[in-house]
This record gives C-alpha cells, structure tokens and sequence, in this order.
C-alpha cells in the first residue's frame, strides 16, 4: 500500500507539463498580447488548437532566446516591460513539448486576459485616422509619407494612453504622430513634439496613474508613414486612439531626443561609432529608453553622466535589430539633477558581413529611406506640473 502511494506521488511529482495548467499561463502573460487575431504576429497562440501545431517552433524559438523579442543586455538595468521568459518557463515549454505537447484537463485552463477587440489600451475617448486612404503600390519603394490632421481640440487635454493601429500591417513598418503648433511648427524643437509611435514588437504608450502628456489647444497631429510595399496593391487608412486622464496629473511626461543628423559611415566600415547627448536643463524622471537606426545599425547604449562625476549605463543594446522597434521601460523612474548629460553611442555595420545591407560599397548619410541612416535616442521623462 505503502510502495502504491509513493509511486502515485512519484508520477504526480513527474507529471509532464499540459497546455492547459502550465503552458497556457506563460503564453497568456508574455505572447498574446501580439499573437491574437488582429495583432502583429503572423499567428494566433489563444488556444490548444492555435498553439499545438506550432509546439516545436515555439520550443526552439524561446530555448534560442528569438522569442518574445527583448534586446537589451541585462547587465545594465532592470526593466518594468521586459519580456524575457525565465529559466523555468522555459524548461516548462521544453519539457511540454518532449512529452508530445499535452492538452490537460479544460478545468486547469485559466481566463483569457481581457483585451478590448482591436485596442490594447482598452476603449479609446478619441479615435483620429489619417483622413484619407493611401494606396501602397505592389512593389518599388514609397518614400516617406506625412499627414496633416487637425486635433480639433478647443483647450488643453491630458493623454495617459495613445495606441496607433496600422490598417494593413503588412505594408507599413513603422508610424510615428508628431505634434505640431497652431502656428504648423513642432511644439517643441528640442524633441518633446512626438506623441507615440508603432513598430512591430513595440507597446502603446501606458502612463501610470498621475503622470500624462499634454496636448495643447489648437495642436495638428503630423503622421509619419512608412509603406513597404508587399507583392500587391494595397489601401491603408492607419488610425489612433488616445485614452484621457481620468484625474489632474501631477505629472507630465515629455519625449526628448539625443540625435545625430550629421553621421557619416564610410563604406565597407564593419563596427562604426558615431554618438549624441542631450543635457537636462531641470531636474527630471526618465521613464522610458527608444533607440533608432536602420538597417546598418548593429549596437545602441545610452549613458548618464552626472554634474558630479559619476557615469552610468541605463540601456545596452548589443545586437540591434531594425525590425524590431523596442522601447524599454525602468522598473523605477531614473531621477536626474539639472546639468546630467544622457549619451548614447550608436555602432554601424556597413561591411558585406551584414546581411541587410544593401550596398557596402557606399558611404552613408542622414535620411528618411532604409538605405539611409539615422542615429536618434529617444528617451521620455516626467517633470512636475506647472513646475520650471
């Protein structure tokens, strides 16, 4: 009797992992949020009969660290968004899979995280289009492309959530809304003109509770489109919502920007270093990290240097990855005295041993295209309301 009820207790103890009590809950929190219908992966995972014949893919995906997409080293800070699946999450997956990928019992399956249909914010107070469609042609390439939108705001309002929804994903790489004046110029020249951006792999705008940015009266949405065409004529009319304060904040949350407009990579060079900063005229909370470059761009690391002395890695990126937009969010807002200097350092491979470059042979400069580069550290900080 004895030896029959530790056998029971050795096979409850070894019991292979099922979909439905252990593998559900790890796609749950770090997968469906993007792979679920409507969303930007290529495949919905929101159940057994989505998930299993992709059982092996997955497996390989995460044991290779491909999946969920997270660049950042993680020797240098820690991050709220960070998306990387622990060694037991990915043990469990492994071990699924080894035992010919299970289903379980339906009473182990947990709820489904509640997503609004379409929108990742949750329902929107306002939802702004383009205006007008704009036809992608099947193939060559579409220049960038900006729309003008009046925001139709009378006086100030108060932003906590922005999320973009690109109509047809498969031709657009990446969107960003810019703020203009009433006057048709950025709100701000130093940076802080950009409201929120989409790219694969990058999550809406969520402030936290007292904290929001700042749409002035009177302000014009400037909407940058990149369109890469698909193989097929294709009609986008990309739109974005945007989720109100629901209180007064107490804080407000700018962007700002380290940018180098003046880069030059020469041809054929594999590791080029080019670097901007950005000095802070008042004191500030940084809250979020984006770097950008295009498909030359091989490594990105921002740095503080403080009044006193001292200097710090905040985000490295060692193996950058155009396709991948990332922003990367502190697990606690960084505090920065007035005369700190962010630093960002950019390297490029421009040599043949980069496979998405499309022409080594030449030398490289600010632009808009693929082809081109650019070298921007986006970071968002908080300041206090109606304060200097």
């Amino acid at each position: 009797m004895r030896l029959s009820l530790l056998f029971a207790l050795c096979a409850t103890v070894h019991a292979a992992p099922t979909y439905t009590k252990d593998v559900a809950p790890i796609l749950y929190q770090r997968c469906v949020e993007c792979h679920r219908a409507g969303e930007a992966a290529p495949m919905a995972l929101t159940s057994y009969k989505e998930v299993r014949p992709f059982a092996k893919a997955i497996r390989e995906a995460v044991l290779a660290n491909r999946m969920p997409v997270w660049l950042a080293d993680p020797a240098h800070g820690k991050f709220r968004n960070d998306r990387r699946l622990t060694a037991v999450e990915k043990e469990t997956i492994s071990q699924w899979v080894a035992a010919g990928a299970p289903e379980g019992a339906s009473r182990d399956l947990p709820p489904m995280p509640n997503f609004v249909s379409g929108w990742n914010i949750g329902k929107p107070d306002r939802v702004i289009d383009l205006g007008r469609e704009f036809e992608v042609p099947a193939s060559g390439t579409v220049p960038y492309k900006y729309f003008e939108v009046e925001s139709g705001f009378k006086e100030d309002v108060w932003v906590q959530a922005a999320e973009i929804r690109p109509d047809q994903r498969s031709v657009v790489h990446h969107v960003i809304v810019f703020m203009l004046g009433a006057d048709g110029k950025p709100v701000d020249t130093a940076g802080g003109d950009l409201l929120v951006g989409w790219a694969p792999g990058d999550p809406p705008l969520q402030l936290p509770e007292g904290t929001a940015m700042r749409i002035r009266a009177g302000t014009k949405f400037r909407i940058q489109m990149h369109y890469t065409p698909n193989g097929k004529v294709t009609r986008d009319k990309t739109y974005f919502g945007l989720k109100f304060a629901t209180k007064p904040p107490v804080r407000e949350a700018i962007t700002g920007r380290a940018i180098n407009a003046r880069l030059v990579i020469p041809a054929m060079a594999a590791d080029h270093v080019e670097k901007a900063a950005w000095t802070f005229k008042r004191p500030v909370e940084i809250v979020g990290y984006m770097p950008h470059m295009h498909v030359r761009g091989k490594a990105f690391q921002y740095s503080i240097a403080y009044p006193d002395g001292r200097r710090e890695v905040l985000l490295d990126v060692p193996r950058y990855d155009f396709a991948w937009q990332l922003s990367y969010e502190p697990e606690t807002p960084l505090r920065v005295p007035a005369g700190a200097r962010m630093e960002c350092v950019a390297r490029y491979d421009n040599s043949p041993n980069n496979k998405n470059n499309p022409d080594p042979s030449k030398e490289v400069r600010w632009g808009d295209q693929t082809w081109e580069e650019m070298m921007i550290g986006w970071f968002t900080y908080t300041v206090p309301v109606g304060g200097e």
